[in-house]
């Protein structure tokens, strides 16, 4: 009879444990990062009109860029960190927003990521999802991705049709057009099971073309290439910056 209680004891010590295990795998914590692009304190309206720091009118056709390689910097060192690639596209406004879960629990510093994509995954080969050559940012498996991408119509221009296009890329020297961007909070920010952590980040195309550089659409309309990219690369180093309340 002992023995039978026993089997039962254990029977219910079990069935409770997977119960609490359950609950718990069941409380899971988010973070949503939401990117909003602007043109200096505008927020970009494709087609719409602006001027550089040169007082040359430009149009924006389009604007996108790959985000990777995202880390939530945790106050006790023991950071959050996710290989996912994302590309932020101007033309899709749920590309802009992503979601991260089963974040740990805890109070984080700053957020880091890089724009571009790095070495192992320009060299993984056909790859899907925001990597999927069918997005149109990968121009062949010898120079892998393209980063950025910013083409637009400035009076300026002497191209064709005056189309200004900026489509950067390069991941090995002598040519690295990766950066890496740290954004730091300005108070410590706590995720938990129950309150979800919302970062808002700003993306200023207008940096893509000036700082440390200003670029003259009517001396440099197009980079296609590796030649000059590190130029626009440092520019959009700068192109990020929290939007905190």
């Amino acid at each position: 009879m002992n023995s039978v209680k026993k089997i039962i004891i254990s029977s219910v010590c079990i069935a409770v444990l997977a119960v609490i295990l359950s609950f718990k795998s069941s409380q899971k914590t988010k973070v949503h990062i939401q990117f909003t692009n602007y043109v200096g304190n505008a927020i970009l309206e494709l087609d719409s009109t602006y001027k550089n720091e040169l007082g040359q009118a430009f149009t924006i056709a389009n604007f996108k860029y790959y985000i990777g390689n995202i880390c939530l910097k945790k106050i006790d060192g023991k950071n959050y960190t996710t290989q996912d690639y994302f590309l932020i596209n101007e033309h899709d406004d749920d590309s802009k927003q992503i979601t991260l879960n089963d974040v740990p629990e805890g109070n984080y510093t700053a957020i880091e990521f890089i724009i571009g994509v790095d070495s192992l995954h320009n060299c993984s080969g056909l790859q899907k999802g925001a990597l999927d050559p069918t997005n149109g940012m990968f121009w062949a498996w010898n120079t892998g991705y393209v980063f950025l991408k910013l083409d637009g119509q400035s009076p300026s221009s002497k191209s064709a049709g005056n189309i200004f296009e900026y489509h950067i890329g390069g991941y090995k020297k002598p040519i690295n057009s990766i950066r890496k961007i740290t954004l730091n909070f300005n108070s410590d920010k706590t995720v938990s099971s129950t309150t979800p952590l919302s970062v808002s980040i700003k993306a200023d195309a207008l940096e893509v073309l000036k700082t440390p550089t200003t670029i003259d659409f009517s001396k440099l309309p197009s980079v296609t290439d590796t030649r000059n990219a590190a130029t626009i690369a440092n520019n959009y180093m700068d192109m990020f910056s929290l939007l905190e309340k």
